[in-house]
Order: C-alpha cells, then sequence, then structure tokens
C-alpha cells in the first residue's frame, strides 16, 4: 500500500532557521497552483497574508499554510475555472498612483509586517518621479495586464530624449539637456521596474515586460573627500565662528552624522561614559516645512565615535544656550534647519583657504573623509561601513579598538590645530577660542 501524500509540507531550511511552504494536489489545489508552491519561503506569501510571512514555530507555519490554501481557493474562485491570471482593467497609471499612496501601496504592508515604517522621503521621491516624468506619458493609458516589451522601449526611448526645465533670467523656463544618462533617467526607469515587480507578485503568471529588457545602469553620484589636512584645516582658529558650527563640523566630521541626524540628536542619545552615539532617528523630509521625526536612513539603529572635541563642543553649546529636547539648539529652543549647514558649508571650506579645483566637495563628504581616513590606517572595511549605517550592525566589531585610536589621534592633530593663535587685523572680529579640558 502506497503512502498517502500529506495536503502540505513545512520543511525547515538546513542552513536557517526559516520554514519553506510545499503545497500538494490532497490540499484540494489544481497541480499547476501546487507546483508554483514547492519549496517557497514564506516570504512570499501575498500582502493579504503578510501576518503570517515569519513563522517562528511549527504550528505557527502550518497555520499560515493553511490560510495560504484558503486565500488561493477563493482567487481561484474570482477568477474562474480557467486558473489564468485575470485581465485586470486597472492602467499603469492607476496602479502607479496606487503604488505611491501610502495607504495603499502593498511595500506599506510589506514593511508593516518587518515593524519597518515606510520612508516618507522616499514616497515623496517616488511622487516626483510619477508627477515629473510619467503621469503625462501615453504609457500610464495602457492596461498593466497588456503592456509589451516594446511599450517599455517606446516609454524609455521618449523618456531619453526628454529635456530638463532650466529657470532662466526673469524666471522664465528654458529647455536644458537630454534626460538620457543622467541619474533622473536611471532613477525613473528603476522606480517602472519596481512597480511593475509589485505587480508581478499580485499576478505570479502575468508576464513582466521588464524582465526581458536589461536593467539601467545607475548613475549615482560621486561625492570627493577631503584629506587629513585640509579637515584638520576646517577646525583652525578663525574658520569656525561660534561653537555652534564647531558642534556640528565635528559631528560631521568625527562621527559621520548625516545633517538630518545631527539635528535629531536627543540629549538621552549621549553616551558620556562609554562615549557613544546612539544614532537612532532623523528627520523625514528635513529640507522642508512639514519635516518629521522618524528612522535612520535605512533603518538601522548604530553607535557612533563621541569624541573629546565633540564633547567639549556640546557642553559650551548647553552652556550658552541651555539644554532643551534636541542637542543642537539655540537659545528658543529651536533646531538647525535643513539649510544651516548648506549655506555655511561653502564659507568655512573659504575661510580654511580649500580650494576645490574641480572636486565636488559637498556636506555629505563628511563621511566619505572619515571613511577614507579610516581605511587609510587599514582600519576595517566591514567596520566604518557599519559606522556609517550601511552594514549589517550585528557583525561582530573586531577593529572597535584601531578605529577609536584613529578618530582619537586625528581629534589630537584637530585640537592641536585649534590652539594656534591667527594673526588678526584690528577691525577683525573675536575669533572662536576653545580648549579640550
Amino acid at each position: 500500500m502506497s503512502k498517502t501524500t500529506k495536503p502540505f509540507t513545512t520543511p525547515r531550511r538546513s542552513d536557517s532557521k526559516t520554514y519553506q511552504i510545499t503545497l500538494n494536489p490532497p490540499c484540494g489545489l489544481p497541480e499547476r497552483v501546487c507546483s508554483e508552491w514547492k519549496r517557497r519561503s514564506f516570504q512570499d506569501l501575498p500582502i493579504e497574508l503578510a501576518e503570517y510571512r515569519n513563522p517562528k514555530t511549527k504550528p505557527a507555519a502550518e497555520k499560515a499554510v493553511f490560510a495560504l490554501i484558503q486565500y488561493l481557493k477563493k482567487k481561484l474562485e474570482e477568477e474562474g475555472s480557467a486558473g489564468r491570471v485575470p485581465v485586470a482593467n486597472i492602467t499603469i497609471g492607476e496602479w502607479i498612483e496606487k503604488f505611491i499612496a501610502i495607504e495603499t501601496s502593498p511595500r506599506t504592508g510589506v514593511n508593516a509586517s518587518k515593524n519597518r515604517p515606510y520612508s516618507l522621503n522616499t514616497l515623496d521621491a517616488y511622487k516626483s518621479y510619477y508627477k515629473c516624468h510619467i503621469k503625462d506619458d501615453p504609457i500610464c493609458k495602457l492596461k498593466m495586464a497588456e503592456v509589451e516589451v516594446e511599450d517599455i522601449e517606446e516609454f524609455s526611448t521618449r523618456l531619453s530624449i526628454k529635456k530638463f526645465k532650466k529657470i532662466g533670467k526673469g524666471g522664465i523656463k528654458i529647455e536644458g539637456t537630454d534626460m538620457g544618462g543622467s541619474r533622473t533617467f536611471a532613477a525613473v526607469l528603476s522606480f517602472m521596474c519596481l512597480t511593475f515587480n509589485e505587480y508581478q507578485k499580485k499576478a505570479r503568471r502575468w508576464f513582466n515586460p521588464f524582465q526581458q529588457i536589461d536593467s539601467v545602469k545607475s548613475c549615482k553620484k560621486s561625492w570627493d573627500a577631503l584629506p587629513e589636512d585640509e579637515m584638520i584645516e576646517l577646525f583652525k582658529p578663525g574658520v569656525l565662528k561660534d561653537v555652534m558650527e564647531l558642534g556640528v563640523c565635528a559631528a560631521m566630521f568625527l562621527s559621520g552624522l548625516r545633517r538630518a541626524e545631527i539635528s535629531a540628536l536627543r540629549p538621552e542619545d549621549l553616551d558620556w561614559h562609554t562615549p557613544k552615539i546612539m544614532v537612532s532617528r532623523s528627520w523625514q523630509r528635513f529640507e522642508k516645512i512639514d519635516k518629521v521625526l522618524g528612522p535612520t536612513k535605512g533603518k538601522k539603529i548604530r553607535r557612533a565615535p563621541f569624541d573629546p572635541i565633540l564633547q567639549e563642543a556640546i557642553k559650551r553649546i548647553w552652556a550658552e544656550n541651555g539644554e532643551h529636547e534636541f542637542v543642537f539648539c539655540r537659545k528658543d529652543g529651536s533646531i538647525i534647519g535643513g539649510s544651516w549647514i548648506k549655506k555655511r558649508f561653502p564659507k568655512w571650506l573659504k575661510a580654511a583657504g580649500i580650494e576645490l579645483k574641480g572636486r565636488r566637495i559637498v556636506p555629505h563628504s563628511s563621511r566619505h573623509s572619515l571613511a577614507s581616513l579610516l581605511e587609510a590606517r587599514g582600519v576595517s572595511l566591514r567596520y566604518f561601513q557599519e559606522l556609517l549605517g550601511h552594514s549589517d550592525l550585528k557583525t561582530t566589531k573586531i577593529y572597535l579598538h584601531s578605529t577609536e585610536r584613529t578618530i582619537r589621534e586625528i581629534g589630537k592633530k584637530i585640537s592641536e590645530a585649534m590652539d594656534q593663535k591667527p594673526e588678526q587685523k584690528p577691525e577683525e572680529k573675536k575669533v572662536l577660542e576653545f580648549k579640550v579640558s
């Protein structure tokens, strides 16, 4: 007598603690559906079953599979006996509008199931791509179920020859260069590909035209890093005019914090004993009026160095302005805004006598400068990526001691440079006097 096949199995992966799904015909589903759910991850469950995506025990996994079987049977009833992907009436434009709305986006549910809130900055970028470059294109009127590879190629062509709009004299908009080959072109096409991939998750047997097209090459901006000698010049007397500028500059170059992270620091984030800075929050829409406090980029919590120079600067900021909800606050309790560093950074470079000579030096270059200094001293690439929030924070910090020593050595050089007495003219204002105790 042959062994009866089980309706489903939930084997456990040998290389991890996660479970897999395998459906068999006795579960009541057609064989073609069962073949689609053979050795599949629970992460592949549809958005309607997002709550079942991370089973921790065998009973939880079996409960999730029962829910999946009921869901698939219901979908088959709705689609009809043919069992094919229904020809949806939704157009590309309607699907994208649904995708970029936080209330209806399928990615909102995915993030929610992982307890990771959707980034408002990301949503704003998606909405900008759609409004500026996709909404008025003929492709938006096509139905998702009927789109062909040729339609995507024609859209790509129209987008590549589209002209950027520039503001000329008198505020008149004039046509600029072609979009093709730009970062915007690559970002818009990548966004379109993302929306189509999300649609395919809901209609697995639907033909996705982007699968027949080579992925677009990214054209990411590159920032240049300041070498150590130029970085030290920024901290010499006469460059930074007050302790607020000193503290912010130290947080950028010695702790590797982003602008939106600096303004979001609270006193309880500072560990004066370790010493470390717990970086767990950042401003979303930082340069806009409707900014809100949220997680850091990548939603990662990290511990950054807390150098004595930064410690002393913060103490003096609090002595002058008082201690408020956030670390870097003015006397009235208001935080420094998105344009505060952007306006001052070029002035710091000019006052320090740093010539760009074709280099692209912006506030974000401070993070690259810190990474370059650590790399030059043999610090683990893995660690300084973690320091900047670019890697898995669970990785063992095997080079923590050498990194702290390196940053402290740079801090000593900066402290020595700050002790130098500049030549002052009678009419010049008094420069910032600072000494690390």
